[in-house]
C-alpha cells in the first residue's frame, strides 16, 4: 500500500481541523442553548437501526441514500441513517406519546450513500428541530422563526433568502385529474425539473380538463414576490383544495414579510413531495444552489407507527452554517511550569475554574504560543504566579 492510500478519504468524507471544529462546536452550543429557550428538548437518536425500522414510513423515501450493514449479532439487515428527522418522528410517535404538542430538537452526523450536490458531502452534521401535534399556520411559523433566528446566530440572516412554496398546490389540481399513479408519477417529475416543453406534450397527451390543464401549465412558474399569489388565486378559483393551500401560504406570507424577511414564493415547488403535506421551505444564500436550510410540513408521519401526528420541523448541516462563522478567538495561557509545585497546579486550576484556557508548557517540546493558541503566559514572579501578555 502506498502512502498516499493510507491517508486518502473517501468522496465526500472530510475530517475537520481544530479552527473549524471550534467553529462548529461554539456554534452547535449556541444553537441548542437557542432551541432549548423556546421550549425544544434534545434527544439522541441512533446512529443505526434495523433496515425495516429506519425505512417505514416517510423514511422509505432515503433507501437510496442509506448504507445497509449486516448485524453480526442477528444476521438481519441494518442502515446507517442518512437522515435524523423520520427517527425524531418515531420517537413522537412511538416512545414519547404524548397528547400535548411535542418540541424535539437534535444534532448529530449522518451518513449519505451519496452527497446531495456534486463536490459535496456525504457525512452532514444535521440539527433540526421538530413540532408534533399541532396543524395550522401558527406551528408552521413557529418553526420558520427559529429557522431564521438560528441563520442568525450563524451571521446569515442579512443576507439570506427564504423560498416558499406549498405542496398543497400541486395536490388540489391533481384531484381535478383521472390520471393514473404512474402518470401522476411522471408529471411530478416533469415538475421538478421544470420542464416547460415536456408539460405542455403530457397536458395535451392526457387530455386533462381546460382549466385544471390551464393551471399545471401555469404553475410551475408562479414565482417571485407576493404579487405571485395573486395570479395564482385567479387561476386556482376552480380548485377548494389549492385555493385553501394558497390560504395557509398567503397568511405565511404576510406576516414574514411584514418581519422584513426577504422573501421568495416558488408555488410550483415540490421538494419532498411524496414526504411532505404543506407549506415547504428552504433559506438560500445568493446565488447558491444548495439550501442552507430547508423543512415543511409533514402530518401524519407517525401513522406507521400506530399515531398519526401532525408536524413541522427544520434541519440544516451545522458545518455548512459555521462555515461562514468565525471562531472565538483562542486567547489561552501558557503555563511555564511543574504541576510538581503545589503553587503553580493551584494557580493553573483556579484559572481553569475561571474559565480561562490554560495550555501547560511541557519540559523539552517545542512550546510556541502562536501555535498552542497563547497570547498569554503564566510565570512565577517575586509574588507568586503571574499573567504576562506574550
Amino acid at each position: 500500500m502506498n502512502q498516499e492510500a493510507q491517508w486518502l478519504l473517501p468522496d465526500g468524507v472530510e475530517e475537520v481541523l481544530p479552527g473549524r471544529a471550534r467553529a462548529i462546536e461554539q456554534l452547535r452550543r449556541r444553537t441548542l442553548d437557542l432551541y432549548q429557550r423556546w421550549g425544544y428538548e434534545l434527544v439522541f437518536p441512533p446512529l443505526i437501526e434495523f433496515l425495516e425500522s429506519l425505512l417505514n414510513g416517510a423514511g422509505r423515501d432515503l433507501e437510496r441514500e442509506t448504507f445497509k450493514i449486516t448485524d453480526q449479532l442477528t444476521g438481519r439487515l441494518m442502515g446507517v441513517r442518512a437522515d435524523i428527522t423520520p427517527q425524531v418522528a418515531r420517537m413522537d410517535a412511538h416512545s414519547l406519546r404524548q397528547s400535548a404538542p411535542t418540541r424535539l430538537c437534535y444534532c448529530s452526523s449522518a451518513l449519505r450513500t451519496r452527497p446531495a450536490v456534486a463536490g459535496g458531502t456525504r457525512l452532514p452534521y444535521q440539527i433540526g428541530v421538530e413540532l408534533f401535534g399541532h396543524a395550522g399556520a401558527d406551528s408552521d411559523l413557529e418553526v420558520i422563526s427559529l429557522l431564521l433566528e438560528t441563520l442568525e446566530l450563524a451571521g446569515l440572516d442579512q443576507t439570506l433568502v427564504l423560498d416558499l412554496g406549498h405542496v398543497g398546490l400541486f395536490r388540489g389540481l391533481l384531484e381535478a385529474c383521472d390520471l393514473s399513479e404512474a402518470r401522476q408519477y411522471q408529471l411530478e417529475d416533469i415538475y421538478v425539473r421544470k420542464a416547460r416543453v415536456e408539460l405542455e406534450s403530457f397536458v395535451e397527451e392526457c387530455e386533462l380538463p381546460a382549466k385544471a390543464g390551464d393551471a399545471l401549465l401555469a404553475l410551475p412558474w408562479l414565482a417571485g414576490d407576493a404579487r405571485v399569489l395573486d395570479q395564482a388565486r385567479a387561476l386556482l378559483g376552480d380548485f377548494p383544495v389549492a385555493l385553501e393551500a394558497l390560504s395557509e401560504l398567503s397568511e405565511l406570507v404576510e406576516v414574514l414579510a411584514a418581519k422584513g424577511v426577504n422573501l421568495h414564493l416558488d408555488l410550483g415547488e415540490l421538494r419532498g413531495y411524496h414526504y411532505h403535506t404543506g407549506c415547504v421551505f428552504a433559506a438560500y444564500l445568493p446565488g447558491q444552489s444548495e439550501p442552507l436550510a430547508k423543512g415543511g410540513r409533514y402530518d401524519h408521519i407517525g401513522e406507521v407507527f400506530g399515531r398519526a401526528r401532525a408536524a413541522t420541523g427544520f434541519s440544516a448541516d451545522l458545518k455548512m452554517l459555521a462555515a461562514h462563522v468565525q471562531a472565538a478567538e483562542n486567547n489561552g495561557i501558557l503555563a511555564e511550569g511543574s504541576l510538581r509545585d503545589a503553587d503553580f497546579a493551584a494557580s493553573v486550576a483556579a484559572l481553569r475554574e475561571q474559565g480561562e484556557r490554560v495550555v501547560l508548557a511541557l519540559p523539552g517540546a517545542d512550546n510556541d504560543p502562536r501555535v498552542l493558541g497563547c497570547q498569554r503566559k503564566l510565570v512565577q514572579a517575586d509574588n507568586g504566579w503571574v499573567i504576562q501578555k506574550i
